[in-house]
């Protein structure tokens, strides 16, 4: 559908698409539970005995003894809320390197998982596994009609775990890794067992051939995409997963230029670090191109002018990214490169844990469509954190904000993402709520952060803050920014790149940050809050992060991200040791009072 068939959301439903969209949320939750009732977690859990309790006192043994108005109604009274904690002791299960089918079939949905996704540990050291038994949704903006695509995707996997059966024979290998990396390998058929055959091809569906995807660092990743796409001046469409990254692309880019153009007119590869275990099968791919050459020499390096990417490939008509939420920031940089001419459009909303929404309009990078594959459930942001404030898709409220709960095919019940969206309206032709992305509500570590000068600190009050000081600082490539309590008392703290050089007034900055925080939230008592230290970094250090992140987690290059509160203090003290210059932070390195 195009950007001028999108019908605005509505803002009210209809009793007629309210009843049909309950028969359809219902219809799909009872299929999850007949499919999942039975297997290791939900039956051997204590978090779920409550409902297996309330069956036997109905005295159902079997399913066939079980109305769907039961099921729906004990699910509905007896399924708490869940979080990783009564996850965990199962999906750890499979992390050996070799499991006995006998302990694992069945775990979270019947039979094994094709792949066990990981997080990137963006806001905790230690990273979540979730076991996924179905294939991701097809990657449809990088499928069909939509011409030469520059796709940095990547296919790396941290772990292989072998399930032997009761005879010592393999039945099954099942990859550990970034979600994005099992969905391009389910969808174009890169079996983990075949890579010494994958890593030869040439990927007719991207602008790389396969084996740039097996490349782990992550600048050398980036520059190697970016070698091969560059290479073709007919790329209609760019597909990075995250903002942030495409910003990365750029910098390297500009970084690496005249070497970029020599290899391109020679056919030689580059002498990076970090692509020696693939180059003898990029090699093959990659002819000398003099004339390619000769017209990137012509266009240079980028200028004050926006639309550089527009030049480089001039039938670049889309780009696709995240864009929402943390992402955001680097929206401005990217599009000023793209110009007036490239559409940036959302890649959607999409987590390790389940798929949540596809994207609503092209045209608006934060509206987004939920999900009718699993089941969403909405938590009351205002209410207490129980199963009794969830609030069911056809009674959501336009306008109110909700954490997301879902219950999915995958063996999750009532799990709690984290996520906070406010509702935008219902899709006309269905009556599925339209959202748009909130903040991050983080609940392991909302003790730290609630009380902060008598009231509470939020993801989205420490993103609006910096960003309405821009003007006084200077334009923000990236923050992060962490809780500073060496002197005793909480001071929130912000590590930023800027884009060219501080503003003079920039000294200013941390006084206005404390007033806009404090106008953020009235319950702030600015006489109580100290005043917020600003740390200018390096250039290039989120992305130096980036690949430090990738190397200690031992994830793809296609994942990692910059926490907006950075609660990790070994994260913490790498950012600290890459500072240039300081504002709001005295002699002995703690805030100034004001």
């Amino acid at each position: 559908m195009s950007t001028s068939q999108v019908p605005p959301p509505i803002l009210v439903l209809s009793p007629d698409l309210a009843g049909a969209l309950k028969n359809s949320v219902e219809a799909t939750l009872l299929a999850i539970i007949k499919k999942n009732r039975h297997t290791r977690y939900f039956s051997e859990s204590p978090v779920f005995a409550d409902f297996h309790s309330a069956l036997r006192k109905l005295g159902r043994g079997n399913d066939a003894d079980i109305s769907d108005d039961t099921f729906l109604e004990t699910y509905r009274t007896a399924i708490p809320l869940t979080t990783y904690d009564s996850y965990e002791p199962f999906a750890n299960k499979f992390l050996g390197d070799t499991c006995q089918e006998d302990d694992v079939r069945d775990m979270f949905s019947p039979g094994l998982p094709r792949f066990i996704a990981v997080t990137s540990s963006t806001s905790k050291p230690k990273p979540k596994f979730y076991c996924r038994y179905q294939s991701p949704n097809p990657l449809r903006y990088v499928t069909g009609d939509v011409g030469p695509t520059f796709w940095t995707f990547s296919l790396h996997y941290r772990q292989l775990v072998k399930v032997q059966n009761r005879n010592g024979n393999i039945i099954s290998t099942i990859p550990v890794g970034i979600g994005s990396s099992a969905g391009v390998r389910m969808r174009h058929g890169l079996e983990v067992e075949n890579d010494h055959l994958n890593i030869k091809l040439a990927g007719d569906w991207a602008t790389s051939p396969v084996a740039v995807g097996f490349i782990r660092d992550y600048r050398a990743f980036m520059l190697t995409h970016t070698l091969f796409a560059l290479a073709r001046s007919e790329v209609e469409t760019i597909c990075i997963l995250f903002a942030t990254s495409a910003v990365d692309m750029i910098r390297y880019m500009e970084e690496e230029w005249d070497t970029l153009i020599t290899s391109i007119e020679t056919g030689e590869l580059p002498p990076w670090e970090g692509i020696q275990h693939v180059r003898e099968y990029l090699q093959p791919h990659f002819p000398p191109r003099q004339d390619r050459a000769a017209q990137l020499r012509a266009i240079g390096k980028a200028t004050e002018q926006p639309g550089w990417l527009g030049e480089i490939w001039p039938k670049l008509k889309t780009t696709i990214s995240t864009c929402s939420g943390v992402f955001s920031i680097a929206v401005p940089k990217l599009q000023f490169y793209l110009g007036h001419n490239v559409q940036l459009r959302s890649l959607g909303f999409a987590t390790s844990e389940a798929q949540i929404a596809t994207v609503y309009d092209p045209s608006d990078l934060n509206l987004f469509k939920m999900t009718p594959r699993d089941v969403i459930e909405y938590l009351d942001a205002a209410k207490e954190e129980n199963a009794s404030s969830i609030v069911p898709p056809w009674l959501v409220e336009v306008g109110k904000r909700y954490e997301i709960v879902c219950t999915t095919h995958d063996g999750l019940w009532r799990y709690r993402l984290g996520d906070v969206v406010e509702i935008a309206g219902f899709d006309p032709t269905d009556g599925t709520p339209i959202t748009r992305y909130f903040e991050r509500r983080r609940r392991e570590i909302c003790s730290v952060i609630t009380w902060m000068a008598g009231g509470i600190l939020t993801e989205r009050h420490v993103t609006a803050a910096i960003l309405a000081v821009q003007d006084t600082l200077a334009p923000i490539a990236e923050f992060t920014a962490f809780i500073d309590s060496r002197s005793g008392v909480p001071t929130l703290a912000y590590l930023i790149e800027v884009h060219g050089e501080l503003y003079p007034e920039a000294s200013k900055a941390p006084m206005r940050l404390r007033n806009e925080l404090c106008r953020l939230n009235e319950e702030f008592d600015l006489q109580r809050m100290r005043i917020p230290t600003i740390r200018l970094l390096e250039p290039g250090t989120f992305g130096e992060y980036r690949q430090w992140r990738i190397e200690i987690n031992d994830s793809g290059a296609g994942q990692s991200k910059v926490p907006v509160l950075m609660w990790d203090d070994a994260a913490r003290e790498w950012m600290l040791a890459r500072v240039r210059r300081e504002l709001g932070v005295d002699s002995s390195g703690g805030a100034v009072q004001g």
